[in-house]
């Protein structure tokens, strides 16, 4: 057996551990991003935002390029679907905001943003994901920023497009490809195809990182095992969970990171759980950060959604949980944590399950009017939506 990475390496960035945090919407802000890293190494993406948002000046999309004074590699996920716009926005990122990474989004399966070619359904068009890429990379080596891009297996399993988008990225001088083990259709419903992140890995020779199915580092040491890929991509896995930054550290700093771990049935050298005192401590750590950022009155408001991941699993009544996910203000929220019993042990139960949004497969993609009649798509002028921050 191979020995695991122990640092991950994207052109003139490089990572103390091969693991980065997913950009989710709404959840990976700078609060959040800080809390993680106090928790281990990693690379630790920001907020998606639009290339057409920030060249055109959108206050919304310049409130989400906020980083925390602690944030020594700044990382930014970008989705775009015009060349031009995705150049002049790295542009930006690189010159003005001091931006050391950009990712660009290729797998998002929401409807609002397939339907205009965007997100998941755009690497269909391999001339037209090779002109974004160019235009991309061109824009940031002047700075020295690598530039990288996630995507999925294909629209369906009838219509893949995985190994055409690892061949583009390699020939396009990108830094290295996340592959999201499911199709467009699947969204994040069914199991993640690891074997499709091995198939990656053997056809190029830039890095590949594995995304999908990572509910525990031991996960993340079985599909790097499996697949043979750089590093991983952690998404829903980490919600109310930041401390698995932690356990992932661990991992893939020891030699043999399966036997650090151990299994979920009861090995010695499996990772501390935390009972729920040291998550209450974690929840207000939290809100602490996401105050400092926001100000206190939002940042509890943005705080409410993350309570139900927190305590999945652990013992807490209906009545309190409903007034955690109701807070106002940090007073309160010590008051109700205080009422939290810190001695209750981690659910157990919960260990390898999954996290945040399931749902189930979309009936079809949908797409442009013409979208899978062209596959390359080479000068097409796809509408940019300035507001789109979902992810994928």
């Amino acid at each position: 057996m191979s020995a695991l990475p122990t640092e991950l390496v994207l052109g003139s960035v490089r990572v103390d551990t091969p693991v980065v945090l997913a950009p989710m919407a709404g959840i990976t802000n700078a609060a959040y991003r800080r809390l993680c890293a106090e928790q281990g190494a990693g690379l630790y993406v920001c907020e998606m935002i639009t290339s057409r948002g920030l060249v055109e000046g959108d206050e919304t999309t310049k409130k989400m390029l906020v980083f925390d004074e602690l944030e020594s590699i700044r990382s930014v996920q970008l989705y775009g679907t015009d060349p031009v716009y995705v150049g002049k926005a790295v542009e930006i990122l690189c010159g003005e905001y001091g931006v050391a990474h950009v990712d660009l989004n290729f797998g998002c399966p929401v409807p609002k943003v397939t339907r205009k070619g965007g997100g998941g359904a755009l690497p269909w068009k391999r001339g037209l994901l090779a002109e974004i890429l160019i235009s991309a990379v061109a824009a940031a080596s002047a700075y020295d920023v690598p530039v990288t891009m996630k995507t999925r297996k294909g629209l369906d399993d009838d219509h893949l497009t995985y190994l055409d988008a690892g061949r583009i990225a390699q020939e396009t001088g990108t830094a290295a490809i996340a592959l999201h083990g499911r199709t467009v259709e699947q969204a994040y419903s069914g199991q993640a195809d690891w074997d499709a992140i091995g198939e990656l890995v053997a056809a190029v020779d830039i890095p590949v990182l594995g995304n999908g199915d990572i509910w525990e580092a031991s996960d993340a040491v079985r599909m790097v095992e499996q697949t043979g890929a750089a590093g991983v991509v952690v998404g829903r896995g980490c919600l109310g969970r930041p401390w698995l930054f932690r356990d992932l550290a661990a991992a893939f700093a020891t030699p043999g990171g399966r036997s650090r771990l151990g299994s979920i049935q009861g090995a010695e050298s499996r990772p501390v759980l935390p009972n729920l005192g040291e998550v209450r401590t974690m929840m207000r750590r939290h809100a602490e950060l996401l105050s400092e950022h926001m100000g206190e009155e939002r940042g509890c408001k943005e705080f409410r959604k993350h309570v139900t991941w927190y305590l999945k699993g652990f013992p807490a009544g209906g009545e309190l949980r409903r007034a955690l996910a109701l807070v106002d203000s940090l007073a309160t929220l010590d008051r109700l944590l205080d009422e939290l019993d810190p001695e209750a042990p981690f659910p157990v139960g919960e260990l390898g399950a999954p996290r945040g949004r399931q749902g189930s497969p979309r009936k079809r993609v949908v797409l442009p009017e013409g979208w899978l009649d062209d596959a390359d798509g080479s000068g097409w002028h796809v509408q940019e939506d300035a507001h789109e921050v979902t992810g994928g």
